[in-house]
């Protein structure tokens, strides 16, 4: 009997691509960096040292309260209208995206290859364009200047939508569901009961995505929202830098990066949290077997 050695093959490196990787994510972490650096310096070592290091005093905590603190504690009401929009909208648009794509991928009807052209076309156009017209139509409905102008907005997810069609319809075994049918169960349950669970990876995908789109939603907030206690912390922030420029508004340079500063924290302890569920959902669907 003879014995073959099977070597594996070491992995080959490429040093223009290593730079090309070094340079992208120098570029991806300076902005970064800077931001954190920043917001540790009172607003006159902001203006007056070097961005990439730190100042003569290290102020972050202090930054920290008085962000809280300035004009009344507005910055806390705006922490907590996104995290409302982001509930409401995220979620709700992501358990819309599972419904209707678990739909179009397991149930066979008139008009899906007309649904699948629609899709298509919502994900290439872009939400800009219809800024406008949903604004004229909110404003004939009287929903301008509510949180229903940027909750409803946000329900929609064509992306999300083909993100779950796609993952529905391997992630999903249809034995199972015809398995259950015939034990007597309904179609909501089976979805909740079933279906569900099966869909996590993805869902947890369609979630990151709808959760940073609407965290970071800027445009739609600026053209709906008048108030300034509905502002968003995206919307707050640009408020408070626009205040900075102008005559014989506060300057309140060192407060903006800070409050940017605690924007994205929560953003990024939801990826390193849902991280692996991310990539399993991404990579789900890609190899068939």
């Amino acid at each position: 009997m003879t014995v073959t050695t099977i070597k594996k093959k070491k992995p080959q490196r490429s040093p223009l691509l290593t730079l090309l990787t070094g340079v992208v994510l120098i570029y991806a972490i300076l902005p970064l960096v800077w931001l954190v650096l920043s917001s540790t310096k009172t607003q006159d070592d902001l203006l007056g040292s070097f961005g990439l290091w730190f100042g003569g005093e290290f102020a972050l905590f202090q930054n920290i309260a008085d962000t809280f603190a300035y004009q009344d504690g507005i910055f806390g009401r705006w922490v907590l209208n996104t995290v409302f929009y982001v509930v409401a909208g995220a979620g709700g648009a992501t358990l819309l995206a599972a419904l209707a794509g678990y739909g179009l991928a397991k149930f066979d009807f008139k008009g899906r290859r007309a649904v699948f052209a629609v899709v298509l076309g919502g994900i290439a156009v872009p939400p800009t364009a219809l800024a406008v017209p949903t604004f004229l139509m909110f404003a004939k409905m009287g929903l301008t200047d509510t949180p229903w102008a940027v909750i409803i907005p946000s329900l929609v997810s064509p992306f999300g939508l083909y993100l779950m069609w796609t993952y529905s319809t391997e992630a999903v075994p249809t034995e199972i569901l015809e398995s259950a049918r015939c034990d007597g169960a309904g179609e909501f349950r089976i979805f909740f009961k079933i279906a569900l669970p099966l869909l996590a990876p993805g869902l947890v995908t369609v979630l990151l995505f709808n959760l940073v789109m609407v965290w970071n939603s800027f445009f739609m907030p600026l053209i709906m929202l008048k108030n300034v206690n509905l502002y968003p912390l995206t919307l707050g922030l640009y408020s408070w830098n626009r205040q900075a420029t102008t005559v014989g508004g506060d300057v309140v340079y060192d407060l903006v990066i800070t409050g940017s500063l605690l924007t994205i924290v929560p953003l990024t302890v939801a990826f390193l949290l849902l991280q692996r569920y991310w990539q399993s959902g991404l990579a789900a669907g890609s190899v068939k077997q």
